[in-house]
């Protein structure tokens, strides 16, 4: 689902960005701060997979330009992450970089085709506690990530450090015309330079490139031992990518309050890791972080912002990499710390929320922050969280479905057993069905009323198989009555089929 190029133009925020001086300034310099906060972030997100420099901002670089157009969500930022990095760093260690770029090419496939099977719609099925717990790891994550620049270092960095975080708060009062992280960056950097003052800067994390990136094709054998040894960590990658994708896309959309097209954002996440891939970049997916500085710090709405990203990054360490070079990490780890403030749900902790919400919610949310903290990978988190919350759900709705017995006597002074069953059955709440019912002591006519329920699996058929084949032990029969038409379908069909019942 490739968007040619006029899909930027066509797009009525961008052209509405165009037209407007105002706006148009908003989202340049929004692109130009995330370009800056990047490179340090694409840098070391080389170093973890284990490659050079210059192929994680090759990558953020291709990623951001192409995602403008292809994305499905305006303003978010796509380019090199460190969970895409942990996932596929193996492959650059035990086999070489061509191996290790045709397992992002293969990623981003894989991520097209489970874009084309609509694995978007798979958000539905992660509930909001879970979202918040993804977006608080999160910005526990950013803030932490920070430690190695805050420790260790000359004492001058703490100063700068405040400094910039002072610019950030009271420079929005003042005004929003120019992104208070870009002033925090340009003040904290012109300083440092002044006053001749010696402290950890952005040349210090890894050679910058001095040249295009040019279109290559791995240099590995087409056959199925290399698909052995790559298409485990590509289906890693484009499993976690998409995720984080599609996760850091809602959370945009309830930040801006603008729906986005979660279909063509998988897809564009595929094709935009297979182009990184052909130009020798690492892959990556969503960056939460510098979304963040995007949309909420920077407040850029449009996908002129993600675009100017990328193209700011590459002039960057291009034309002007001896300034880039001298920019001090103090005033990156302000812009940073100030992303990972604006990105904790403050709200979800505070005592009266805390108190109202039930303990299941508190739970869900927990366990995915200790999850992913723990872990430092979203999918693990995110997938335990969603875990959680179904064990806890099916728990509390197992304990809805209630039977209500009583004995009718009918008109030829025989009596029956007449059983009322209640809400929804599913496996966990048919498992104590069987216990709920008289066997020795009902008559020898049982009716079992299933107007008032629905059988959802199998293991309710079981269940009901069970309760019958318990009752013929004892010479008495049972009739299960007033079953809607899905249940009665499902019980048709399985009923009796499912082998011995116990």
């Amino acid at each position: 689902m490739a968007a040619s190029p006029r899909a930027l133009l066509r797009s009525s925020q961008t052209i509405t960005a165009l037209r407007s001086p105002r706006i148009l300034t908003r989202e340049v310099l929004a692109g130009l701060v995330v370009a800056i906060a990047l490179i340090p972030e694409a840098i070391s997100f080389s170093i973890i997979a284990g490659v050079d420099p210059r192929v994680g901002l090759f990558s953020s670089f291709v990623m951001a330009v192409s995602i403008a157009f292809l994305g499905g969500r305006p303003a978010m930022i796509t380019a090199a992450t460190g969970a895409i990095a942990l996932v596929i760093a193996p492959v650059a260690r035990e086999y070489g970089t061509d191996y290790f770029i045709a397992t992002v090419i293969l990623g981003g496939l894989i991520q097209v085709v489970m874009a084309a099977a609509g694995v978007a719609k798979i958000m539905r099925f992660i509930p909001r506690s879970v979202m918040v717990g993804f977006v608080n790891s999160l910005a526990i994550l950013i803030f932490t990530a920070q430690f190695p620049y805050l420790f260790g270092v000359p004492w001058e960095v703490y100063p700068f450090v405040a400094l910039g975080l002072l610019i950030m708060i009271g420079m929005p009062r003042l005004t929003t015309v120019v992104p208070a992280p870009l002033v925090a960056v340009v003040v904290v950097t012109v300083l440092v330079v002044w006053m001749s003052i010696t402290m950890p800067t952005v040349g210090d994390q890894g050679e910058l490139p001095e040249s295009l990136p040019e279109l290559l094709w791995p240099d590995v054998p087409l056959n199925l031992e290399t698909l052995g040894i790559i298409g485990p960590y590509a289906i890693a990658l484009a499993v976690v990518g998409l995720l984080e994708s599609l996760l850091t896309a809602k959370l945009v959309d309830d930040i801006t309050d603008t729906p986005s097209r979660k279909t063509r954002e998988a897809y564009g996440q595929g094709v935009a890791n297979v182009l990184s891939g052909l130009f020798g970049g690492m892959g990556g997916c969503a960056m939460i972080g510098q979304t963040m500085i995007n949309v909420k710090v920077s407040r850029a709405r449009t996908r002129l912002s993600t675009f100017f990203a990328g193209v700011f990054l590459l002039a960057l360490v291009l034309l002007l990499g001896d300034v880039v070079a001298v920019i001090p990490m103090a005033a990156l780890v302000a812009v940073m710390i100030m992303v990972a403030y604006a990105t904790f749900d403050w709200h979800s902790v505070q005592w009266n929320t805390l108190k109202r919400m039930p303990k299941s919610e508190t739970t869900v949310m927990v366990a995915t922050v200790v999850a992913v903290v723990i872990t430092h990978n979203l999918a693990i988190g995110v997938g335990l969280g969603v875990i959680v919350a179904m064990v806890l759900f099916a728990r509390r709705v197992a304990h809805f479905a209630t039977v209500d017995r009583r004995i009718v006597e009918e008109r030829d002074g025989t009596f029956s057993a007449l059983y009322r069953v209640n809400g929804e059955l599913f496996f966990a709440s048919s498992n104590d069905l069987t216990t709920q019912f008289q066997y020795k002591d009902d008559p020898d006519e049982i009716v079992i009323d299933l107007s008032r329920s629905h059988i959802w699996d199998a293991s309710t058929v079981a269940a009901l198989d069970a309760i019958t084949t318990k009752y013929a032990r004892y010479g008495k029969t049972v009739e299960i009555i007033d079953m809607n038409d899905a249940s009665s379908a499902l019980h048709g069909r399985l009923a009796g089929h499912l082998g011995a019942a116990h």
